[in-house]
């Protein structure tokens, strides 16, 4: 048995600053902007300013705001952040995400306005668990946060959908899902399992004792190594268009 073993692969020692850096999920948040990147990139035509500004709208909305409220409905971090910051936390940020769109309906196109509406909708229904929990499910994971967030990007620079919009949607769809598989794996054995024992022993005679470390350390691994990858990605294709 493995005492105490932290709630996630990037996660600091609890307490003061150090809880904040946590509340970011930093690489699962790059992740997340890296697909609005991608989107971005693939537009026709690419616009540096909307880059930034939608990119800055999910970063405001998800890494900072469902983030936040993530923990302050669930504690899945234990942070001693108190729970009237946490929702101070998470209203501002998604206030701020909110106040990114409007802007950008009234300076860029008034069709903006079904993806903020959906946008601040969805991060508020699924990580709340609205009705029942309906869109906390690994659909609408790979919806809100894997597909979303490209169409989102190219929108805003083409202010049109195309096909090959759909196509990067779908591919961070798929990622998506494979993100959610492997996590969840993960969060299961670091925060749900109260013991772990046994051993593999091998054809040569090896013994190799089993303990969560050596549970998570493949999905987390490959988590971390696919976060690292869109990010590169992302920027790759963006700097390849400008």
């Amino acid at each position: 048995m493995e005492n105490s073993p932290r709630p996630s692969f990037y996660a600091l020692p609890r307490g003061a600053w150090r809880d904040y850096v946590t509340l970011l999920h930093l690489p699962y948040t790059a992740w997340l902007m890296g697909y609005v990147v991608l989107g971005s990139a693939t537009a026709p035509v690419v616009h540096l300013d909307r880059v930034g500004w939608v990119t800055l709208a999910f970063f405001l909305a998800v890494g900072i705001g469902a983030h936040a409220l993530d923990e302050y409905r669930g504690r899945p971090f234990h942070t001693s952040i108190s729970d009237r910051l946490l929702l101070v936390i998470g209203v501002a940020g998604i206030a701020g995400a909110i106040a990114v769109g409007v802007h950008a309906s009234l300076v860029v196109s008034p069709w903006a306005a079904p993806f903020v509406v959906f946008g601040g909708f969805i991060v508020i229904a699924y990580n709340m668990e609205w009705f029942g929990g309906w869109f906390h499910n690994g659909l609408w994971f790979a919806l809100a946060w894997g597909a979303f967030p490209p169409l989102a990007g190219y929108w805003a620079n083409a202010k049109r959908l195309d096909p090959e919009a759909f196509a990067v949607a779908a591919a961070c769809f798929v990622l998506s899902i494979a993100q959610r598989t492997l996590s969840l794996q993960a969060k299961r054995l670091r925060r749900g399992s109260a013991t772990v024992s046994g051993e593999i022993r091998l054809d040569d005679g090896t013994v190799e004792k089993i303990t969560i470390s050596s549970l998570v350390s493949a999905p987390e691994m490959a988590l971390g190594a696919m976060s690292a990858a869109v990010v590169l990605l992302s920027v790759g294709w963006l700097v390849a268009r400008v």
